[in-house]
C-alpha cells in the first residue's frame, strides 16, 4: 500500500494513528496480536493495538550479527529459546562454531535483560502460534532486524503475518513480499536515505518509555494474552 511520500509524520504517535487507520479491517478480529519492535516501533504499535482492540507485546528479537559486519545476520534469537541460523552466511564466510556461540551468548544476555525489563513477571510473551500477527516498526531502512523478527515469528507458526510500517523503501515488497502475508506501508519514497527524515520528531524512544507504554496497554486490557500458557 502506497501513500503520499512527501509530507512528514509529526511523530511516532501520529504515524501509529495513520497506520491503524489503514489496518482498520482487522478491528475485533479474534486471535489478533500486535507486536512492536523495541524501542521505536512500540509507540507506533501501541496506537495500532489501541485502534484494533488487540493485545500488544514487544517482538523481542536479537540479531546474531557477523563480527565486523553487524548488519549482516548469521542468525537470530528470540524469547522461549527460539534460535534460527543462516547456514548460507555461516558457510560462505566460514564462521566457526566458537564465534557463533560467543555472539549467541552475548545476545542471549541482552535478550534476557530486555525481557525482564519489558515483561517483568510475564516472561515468554504473547502466544504467536495460530494468531494473526501484525509486526510493526517505526520504519524500515536496511531491514536486517525486521528480517530477523519475521524469521523468528514464522518459526512460531502464526496463522497470518502482516508487516506494517509508516515508511519503507521501494524495495519493501520485493524484499519481504514472499516472507509475509501482507505489507502495509504508508510512505514509500524513492529516496529514503534515513527513517528520521520522514518524521518531524524522531527523538529516541527510551526503555522507560517502552515500559510505560506496555504498562498502559496492560492497564487498558490490550495485553491480555501476554503470559498465557499455550493450549
Amino acid at each position: 500500500m502506497q501513500k503520499d511520500s512527501h509530507n512528514k509524520f509529526k511523530n511516532r504517535i501520529e504515524a501509529g494513528v495513520l497506520l491503524a487507520n489503514q489496518l482498520s479491517s482487522y478491528i475485533g478480529l479474534p486471535d489478533l496480536l500486535v507486536l512492536g519492535l523495541p524501542r521505536g516501533g512500540v509507540p507506533v504499535a501501541y496506537e495500532v493495538a489501541k485502534k484494533l482492540k488487540a493485545p500488544l507485546d514487544v517482538a523481542l528479537v536479537r540479531k546474531l550479527g557477523v563480527p565486523g559486519h553487524k548488519e549482516l545476520a548469521m542468525g537470530a534469537i528470540a524469547s522461549g529459546g527460539v534460535k534460527i541460523l543462516n547456514h548460507d552466511v555461516i558457510s560462505s564466510l566460514r564462521i566457526s562454531q566458537k564465534t557463533i556461540d560467543e555472539v549467541t551468548s552475548r545476545e542471549l544476555q541482552e535478550l534476557a535483560r530486555r525481557e525482564k525489563l519489558f515483561r517483568g513477571n510475564h516472561l515468554g510473551g504473547a502466544i504467536i502460534k495460530d494468531h494473526t500477527v501484525i509486526l510493526i516498526d517505526g520504519g524500515i531502512a536496511t531491514g536486517s532486524t525486521m528480517r530477523a523478527a519475521i524469521t523468528i515469528i514464522k518459526a512460531q507458526r502464526p496463522a497470518k503475518l502482516i508487516l506494517a510500517v509508516p515508511v519503507g523503501p521501494t524495495s519493501l515488497w520485493r524484499e519481504f513480499g514472499s516472507t509475509v502475508d501482507e505489507i502495509v506501508c504508508l510512505k514509500n519514497p524513492k529516496d529514503l536515505y534515513a527513517i528520521g527524515l520522514w518524521y518531524e520528531d524522531f527523538s529516541q524512544t527510551s526503555e522507560q518509555e517502552v515500559c510505560a507504554i506496555l504498562e498502559q496497554a496492560n492497564a487498558t486490557s490490550l495485553g491480555t494474552t501476554i503470559g498465557k500458557p499455550e493450549g
